[in-house]
């Protein structure tokens, strides 16, 4: 059963999502908080698997209280919802730590796999929407290229690559001939190594090591690179 905590001023809107995830029959709204901090609370009594975050809330908005329940648990999962799909809240959104960021007029079964998905530990931007982030992020780093993270094996370079195109585990999966699980393994070990809170942030390094090309294409590491096994 997925635990999410709902966070958003408006009654109605709690209501109807609570309604939605519950007859899912996979999911259980453990709390719902009218603004970010009761949200930074419920989080912490209740350790939701999947917290979905409206941005603007009285007090307290969603970034900050993104950020607050992030400081005191790296691993939760903050879906941020807003009425807006402008640029600049999904930048700030994902920079504030967000794991994805739904629309509140999307589809109900685009909320529904959304929660899913990011129990399981995958973004919730469609490439397109990943290719303008990761430009973002990057023009507002202005940081040089760097090379490609070392301590990490060839088949993690590999999968961090096909992560940076905005692939899905099961299209990662498919790509390597490779089980969804290993998959999972494979991205956790990289985020656990590199320091990162999710795959926005994995893309963003794969772009800036040069494993992806500005055409959104995996460049494959050479064999026995950087974090990889010689060549034999």
């Amino acid at each position: 059963m997925i635990r999410v905590l709902v966070a958003d001023d408006q009654a109605l809107v709690r209501a109807g999502v609570r309604m939605l995830l519950q007859a899912a029959g996979d999911m259980e709204v453990v709390g719902e908080a009218v603004d970010g901090a009761e949200a930074v609370r419920l989080a912490e009594r209740h350790v939701p698997d999947v917290i979905l975050m409206d941005l603007r809330m009285p007090r307290v908005d969603g970034l900050e209280a993104t950020r607050r329940v992030l400081a005191a648990r790296p691993g939760a999962r903050v879906v941020v919802l807003t009425t807006f799909a402008e640029d600049a809240d999904v930048h700030a959104a994902l920079r504030a730590g967000a794991v994805g960021f739904l629309v509140k007029d999307d589809e109900p079964e685009r909320m529904v796999d959304a929660v899913r998905r990011a129990a399981a530990g995958e973004q919730l931007l469609a490439p397109s929407v990943l290719r303008r982030v990761v430009e973002r992020f990057l023009a507002a780093e202005e940081q040089a290229a760097a090379p490609p993270p070392s301590g990490l094996t060839e088949r993690e370079l590999e999968v961090l690559a096909l992560v940076g195109t905005g692939l899905s585990n099961a299209e990662i999966a498919e790509e390597l001939h490779v089980g969804i699980t290993t998959v999972k393994t494979h991205i956790a070990a990289a985020m656990d190594k590199l320091g990162l809170r999710n795959r926005i942030q994995a893309a963003v390094v794969a772009h800036r090591a040069g494993l992806v090309d500005a055409a959104f294409r995996p460049v494959r590491p050479p064999r026995g690179g950087p974090g990889g096994h010689p060549a034999g």
